[in-house]
């Protein structure tokens, strides 16, 4: 069945008139980001750039061809999620982890296919034939596949294909905080209340290396600055990934299944490559900057590098409430 489904990245298909999820004919189109949420945040006139900082839209101009069916299955899903919203991380933390992968996923997928297109426009500009490596079209194919599982019989059995983390999450009351890397599918997402960080492909592997602080965190209500300090650690670890997460699907009459599998690394090639702290420095820096905290306040002198979320000496997890910085 997995054959019979629509896959752009088989033939580079990426076109208004058919839809993003199915492939077919449709003249309707759907937000990328969802509706309510850049009416209640106020953003939809804000500014979001392409990947080479080269091009740039408004987020209520990110739209995507779609089929009645799937605008209805989305539409439906954004009643969900605007419900549990409403009761903050209580009603987030209560949603199958599926729905949140679902709903991340249509923001995510919808920037990918935007990178998608202005790639193959500029191409054709310079006369050149639009081209993906076999990696990501595997990869970006198999992200569309699951994203499928709001319409079609695809499940998703034993281990899942993602890391997603929902938290309580303190911020000023009309703050909206939002990061992506559609490219490697990740994504990020606080308000008053709550956050969560999504890891969309990973099989897992970095909820689980980030177990240990996802511990240590529950029964306490995040500051902002902890919240970016722990999606950092979730970006700077798919970055040092060191292996290809691997996924077991199966096609039978009644459906697709889906399965993560185990990713197990070896004394000459863990599954983490060295995690050096002087580019972590420089990631955390860029979240960091809206508190004038730069990349050498983060490696001291003589000191463990400074960290929001651990105490760097004893390891304990720092209070949310010590922190003096604002919110």
């Amino acid at each position: 069945m997995a054959e019979m489904l629509f896959n752009p990245y088989l033939e580079l298909i990426f076109d208004e008139h058919f839809c993003f999820l199915t492939g077919d004919l449709t003249n309707e189109k759907m937000s990328v980001f969802p509706q309510w949420l850049m009416d209640h945040f106020k953003f939809g006139d804000e500014k979001i750039e392409m990947m080479d900082k080269t091009k740039s839209y408004t987020y209520a101009d990110l739209e995507l061809p779609c089929s009645p069916k799937v605008k209805k299955a989305f539409d439906e899903l954004d009643l969900k999620i605007q419900e549990a919203y409403k009761d903050g991380y209580e009603g987030m933390a209560t949603l199958d982890e599926e729905l949140v992968f679902q709903w991340s996923g249509r923001m995510v997928y919808g920037l990918l296919y935007y990178e998608m297109l202005y790639e193959r426009d500029r191409l054709l500009r310079l006369g050149e034939d639009f081209k993906l490596s076999l990696a990501l079209r595997e990869r970006f194919g198999q992200f569309h596949l699951m994203l499928q599982s709001i319409i079609e019989p695809v499940s998703f059995v034993g281990k899942k294909p993602w890391s997603i983390a929902i938290f309580p999450l303190k911020y000023s009351a009309d703050i909206f905080s939002y990061r992506d890397d559609a490219i490697n599918l990740m994504f990020s997402f606080g308000v008053n209340g709550f956050g969560f960080i999504a890891s969309l492909q990973d099989a897992g592997i970095i909820g689980e290396s980030q177990k240990d602080i996802l511990d240590k965190m529950k029964g306490h209500v995040l500051h902002p600055i902890q919240f970016e300090e722990l999606y950092a650690r979730f970006h700077y670890s798919d970055y040092i990934l060191q292996y290809k997460p691997e996924f077991n699907i199966e096609s039978s009459e009644n459906g697709i299944t889906i399965e993560a599998l185990p990713i197990e690394g070896t004394a000459e090639k863990p599954i983490f490559g060295f995690w050096d702290e002087n580019i972590f420095a420089q990631l955390l820096s860029n979240y960091w900057s809206v508190y004038g905290i730069e990349r050498e306040d983060i490696l001291r002198f003589q000191k463990p590098p400074l960290s929001f979320l651990e105490n760097p000496y004893s390891k304990e997890f720092i209070k949310p409430e010590t922190i003096t910085l604002p919110f």
